[in-house]
């Protein structure tokens, strides 16, 4: 079976989080049956939006360093699981002959899977995510944002997480997500890794919300099986 690479540590519990989708969604019933991967794991990339939104340090040759590490050990495609990284998405495309699994495209087959045909679709993500307009202009779906919970609600959570204070990040993203929902939105898209690991800390939403890292890894199932 071909090698999976994971290009990842942004954060580190994103990463680890899709390694175990990974592993549950795919059809197994002995170790030889699951997908070989290898984990880059690296949370020295700079910050991506501080990146894009602040004139920070650019972090695409950390994310194409990585990339050469997952080459070099014989890896037939890589995924990335956080989203705002994509925003880098043509520079590591051009910089490998490997395919990257794009986590919108990802995103968008999940809401089919799920039998959302029509918007508007709610997103969340980080600042950088939404100012580069990486689903906005990809997913397919009218996009509804909150934007006025973003620096109250969302980017805090996405924080709280990346300290592993995890339980505390889900009732801003629940808030967030209910909004959303209020105004309309047919599904909520978890469009930052963060974000499902914060939303699965507490009750379900009792709507359909699209967990991006799950939804990598379908997709990631889906190279590996073709």
């Amino acid at each position: 079976m071909k090698m999976l690479g994971v290009l990842g540590g942004m954060g580190p519990l994103a990463s680890a989080e899709f390694m175990r989708q990974l592993t549950l969604l795919t059809p197994a019933a002995r170790d030889q049956d699951h997908i070989p991967t290898v984990l880059w794991s690296d949370p020295r990339v700079p910050d991506r939006t501080e990146a894009r939104v602040h004139g920070g340090e650019d972090p695409l040759p950390a994310l194409v360093n990585g990339i050469r590490g997952l080459e070099a050990a014989g890896c037939g495609a890589i995924v990335i699981p956080c989203n705002t990284a994509h925003g880098w998405f043509d520079g590591m495309r051009g910089a490998t002959r490997l395919p990257i699994l794009h986590i919108v495209d990802a995103a968008a087959d999940e809401l089919r899977r799920q039998g959302v045909a029509e918007g508007p679709i709610g997103l969340m993500g980080t600042t950088g995510t939404l100012a580069m307009r990486l689903y906005q202009e990809r997913l397919g779906f009218e996009c509804l944002v909150a934007e006025e919970l973003q620096e109250s609600h969302v980017m805090p959570a996405v924080g709280l997480v990346k300290a592993n204070r995890v339980a505390e990040a889900y009732a801003p993203l629940a808030e967030v997500a209910r909004r959303l929902r209020a105004q309309g939105a047919k599904a909520v898209v978890l469009g930052c890794t963060e974000i499902p690991l914060g939303v699965a800390a507490g009750p379900a939403l009792g709507f359909p919300v699209i967990d991006t890292i799950a939804a990598l890894a379908r997709a990631a199932i889906g190279w590996a099986k073709a």
